[in-house]
């Protein structure tokens, strides 16, 4: 647990993930209800989304691998922790290289700023041969907060935009073009992905690397901030006409797509280090 005088902050060291946020004593995470979707905000790596086929390749070698990777169900170790700082810590093993055949240290830092949550992510290649990878988050924040209020009312804001361009997405979940532009109200969107007909919202390039999920009926939002992030993910299950979360979602690269080659190191957004480096990732999250 950590705590501060603003925000009180639960995470599990099972996918170090986040599993509670609690503001003015209310609620600001979905409660993993496995009745409409049983997680809270997994952690994605070395892979984002779904693959063609379920499987990626490397070096022309084709292996199969879940969606979204696996460490949104690994067991973390806490390595350090304060009453305002926590941090996560796993490394590969024999089962990681069966479907990601490299050596890595994935360290996973929340530390609290006021009514900020902290999220940073330290990837280390520990390995000798070059080591691509993706790396994402998953947070699924609280809608209909207060009596009375439905997801209609809640809408996500970007910063000085009339328009957004999504990619689209065929039934299997992989991307596709061309991109779709969807309008905005006042620099809000106000549709859900299933009301835009799509399953997920992908955006790339979100102008100041910032989006919140904000109520026309209530004075709290949340805020995401994702500069080291080049992409966003907005998603919620489809099949819920007044959904009680929304996902805002900063990713390091894109899901796979029709338009991207198959090799894991050629995909857009991929990162690889070489042997000994490392890369930090950051996002910051604003409860208000």
């Amino acid at each position: 647990m950590l705590e501060n005088d603003e925000i009180a902050v639960r995470i599990s060291s099972v996918g170090a993930e986040l599993q509670s946020v609690v503001r003015d004593g209310i609620e600001r995470m979905w409660s993993g209800d496995p009745a409409v979707w049983g997680r809270r905000a997994p952690l994605l790596f070395p892979l984002i989304g779904r693959l063609r086929d379920g499987e990626y390749e490397l070096g022309g070698r084709r292996i199969a691998a879940p969606t979204h990777g696996f460490c949104r169900d690994r067991a973390f170790a806490v390595s350090q922790a304060s009453r305002t700082r926590v941090r996560f810590e796993t490394v590969s093993d024999e089962g990681t290289r069966a479907v990601y055949p490299f050596d890595f240290r994935l360290t996973v830092d929340f530390s609290l700023e006021g009514g900020t949550l902290v999220k940073t992510h330290t990837v280390e290649n520990t390995g000798d041969v070059p080591m691509p990878f993706e790396l994402g988050g998953h947070e699924a924040y609280a809608t209909r907060l207060l009596p009375g209020e439905h997801m209609s009312d809640y809408h996500v804001r970007f910063e000085g935009l009339d328009k957004i361009e999504m990619f689209g997405m065929d039934e299997a979940g992989i991307l596709t073009l061309p991109k779709i532009e969807v309008p905005l109200e006042d620099d809000r969107l106000t549709k859900t992905p299933e009301q835009l007909g799509i399953d997920t919202v992908v955006l790339e390039n979100v102008p100041g690397s910032v989006a919140a999920l904000a109520c026309a009926k209530n004075g709290h939002s949340v805020t995401v901030e994702f500069p080291d992030f080049p992409y966003l993910g907005i998603w919620t299950k489809a099949g819920q006409d007044d959904a009680r979360y929304l996902c805002i979602e900063p990713w390091s690269a894109l899901p796979d797509a029709h338009f991207s080659p198959r090799e894991l190191a050629e995909k857009p957004g991929v990162r690889t280090l070489e042997p000994g480096e490392s890369a930090t990732l950051t996002y910051r999250i604003t409860f208000r």
